[in-house]
């Protein structure tokens, strides 16, 4: 299986690996790219854009790349903050008056950036037919509900509710739905391709077909609704919140029109690498500031440590992204953010090194932090730049 793109001669080992999941099939088709200080080094792509092979993986194709969308949503929240339009320490009901209710008024904007708002999922569950063709409704179902534990106490990853919250916030400081706003504010000046849905069917057949993973859960786990005693109580709640999603549904013509900012992100490595080096370089691309140096420093502030109550895992979580913790053996250290999808896309923003490194596939695994090959491919990255010596931080 041919690998297209190009490589920057010192990171030729990245390529030989990557060409060796392509051709080992361990790999469908993927796109890997990395860049340092604003300059691309590594812009590869390759395989097949459906399971049945029939289309190759080429320059423009694009994925769904689930929750790395809440990268792309976090930096639009970051722009109002950056622009005096919303702060982190307010209460979310000095924007959305449906907030200022006794159970919800201590929620901060701050609370929703980091998954420790309280509001995860929905229970009683939804399906996910609603959510993807009646936004509106599921929000207000969404916020109907109690709090499931003291905002701010912990995080509980935001599987699907982060990008309604996030997106109503955006919608109602800057009076653009949040996928227009993510197209005026950063898609279009960065020439990056990367959609918060796409209205127009013309494109579509650009977009990879997803292979789901295997069921997380057997059949009829989550059908019942958990006893409080459950230790995983909170998390199978949330699992259970929005029923009738799989990984096939990304290729309904409802889940490409959605636009919702948790999920609804369709891309490539290069497309939302070109977005997020925003926060590597410190808020400057391209000789345009985005956002300030300082602006970019909150989303180092520690927001929650500790096991996430949803997903289990012990998180180090800032303000809109995860921190560098080392609970995920292969994650580069020191001042480090990140995020994932289901699947396997993922986004790494390393500020010593100032290095993007960017990932989305069509072969999915479970799990949203990465997958076998997103570690296999920065291992290697970061063999490269530790040889080269470039930067501190270190696997």
């Amino acid at each position: 299986m041919a690998v297209e793109g190009h490589c920057d001669p010192r990171f030729n080992a990245v390529r030989e690996v990557f060409a060796e999941h392509l051709n080992s099939e361990a790999e469908l088709g993927a796109s890997l790219c990395v860049s340092i200080n604003g300059e691309s080094v590594i812009d590869l792509w390759g395989g097949y854009a459906s399971p049945a092979r029939t289309e190759p993986w080429t320059r423009d194709t694009i994925a769904p790349v689930w929750s790395v969308s809440k990268t792309i949503t976090a930096l639009a929240t970051l722009l109002l903050i950056d622009r005096g339009q919303v702060h982190p320490d307010d209460a979310v009901a000095k924007y959305w008056p449906a907030f200022d209710t006794p159970d919800k008024r201590e929620i901060l904007v701050r609370h929703l950036l980091s998954h420790t708002s309280g509001l995860p999922s929905w229970d009683p569950p939804i399906h996910v037919s609603e959510l993807l063709t009646d936004t509106a409704s599921a929000t207000q179902k969404l916020i109907a509900q109690k709090p499931w534990w003291e905002p701010g106490t912990a995080s509980g990853y935001h599987l699907i509710s982060q990008g309604l919250l996030l997106g109503e916030l955006v919608h109602r400081v800057s009076g653009k739905p949040l996928a227009q706003f993510i197209a005026d504010e950063l898609a279009t000046p960065l020439n990056a391709d990367f959609h918060l849905g796409i209205q127009d069917e013309k494109q579509w057949g650009r977009i990879a077909i997803m292979d789901p993973p295997p069921l997380l859960f057997p059949a009829g786990t989550l059908d019942k609704a958990p006893e409080p005693t459950n230790p995983m109580y909170i998390a199978l709640r949330a699992m259970r919140g929005t029923r009738g999603i799989d990984g096939a549904i990304s290729g309904t013509p409802e889940f490409r029109r959605c636009g919702i900012g948790s999920i609804g992100g369709l891309s490539n490595a290069r497309g939302f690498n070109a977005i997020l080096q925003i926060i590597t370089n410190r808020g400057t691309v391209n000789g345009k500031q985005y956002l300030q140096p300082e602006t970019v420093d909150l989303i180092f502030q520690t927001q929650a440590e500790g096991p996430d109550l949803v997903l289990g895992t012990p998180l180090k979580m800032g303000l809109g992204f995860g921190l560098s913790n080392g609970s995920i053996a292969w994650m580069p250290t020191g001042k480090v953010c990140f995020w994932g999808g289901w699947g396997g896309s993922i986004a790494i923003m390393d500020l010593e090194r100032g290095v993007t490194v960017t990932y989305a596939m069509n072969r999915m695994e479970n799990g949203t932090l990465g997958n076998s090959n997103a570690e296999a491919y920065i291992r290697a990255v970061y063999d490269v730049l530790n040889e080269q010596g470039i930067g501190r931080a270190s696997l």
